[in-house]
């Protein structure tokens, strides 16, 4: 029976982020062209095509985000031989390996796709206010993404050859 070592379930989970990243990424390049505004959240209604499209980048972005704090940072400790903690402590210890920005961003990130998946049509003036933040807790997510992947790499002696490539934020 082979056994799955934890460097490579962490190599796993972080192709699967990589391709949740370029799929965010899309999405909001989609959206990036609308002018979010209130009235353009109430012209939802009738415009299920763009609906469709706001629906693609909220999943997205509440998966993104799942998998990275469920998943991929305790196979990420796992894999230097450090025991996974909460939530919480996982994202602090991210933060001071140099991996994550910001705990208390990456939370107001977590507060921000709540607010996206159950509030969204309570105030389209909010909603629309929150959208344009979710341009910049994206590219926290993809940022965090491509940190991990360097600390792989240079920190963990992870080959290139097995790493998913970064991804490039747009106007970067």
């Amino acid at each position: 029976m082979n056994k799955v070592l934890p460097v490579d379930r962490f190599l796993h989970t972080l192709d699967i982020v990589s391709h949740e990243g370029r799929h965010l990424a899309y999405s909001w390049g989609r959206l990036d062209a609308c002018a979010i505004t209130a009235d353009w959240v109430r012209g939802l209604e009738s415009a299920p095509e763009i609906a469709e499209r706001l629906e693609a980048f909220v999943s997205r972005f509440g998966r993104m985000q799942d998998t990275i704090a469920d998943k991929l940072l305790p196979r990420w400790l796992m894999a230097q031989a450090e025991r996974p903690g909460s939530l919480i402590e996982n994202l602090n210890r991210a933060e001071q390996l140099g991996v994550m920005d910001s705990v208390e961003r990456w939370l107001e990130a977590r507060e921000l796709r709540n607010r996206l998946v159950h509030e969204h049509m309570q105030s389209p003036e909010s909603f629309a206010e929150d959208l344009k933040m979710a341009k910049e807790y994206s590219h926290l997510l993809l940022n965090a993404y491509n940190k991990i992947r360097d600390y792989a790499k240079v920190r963990m002696g992870v080959n290139e050859e097995r790493l998913p490539k970064k991804i490039v934020l747009c106007g970067e």
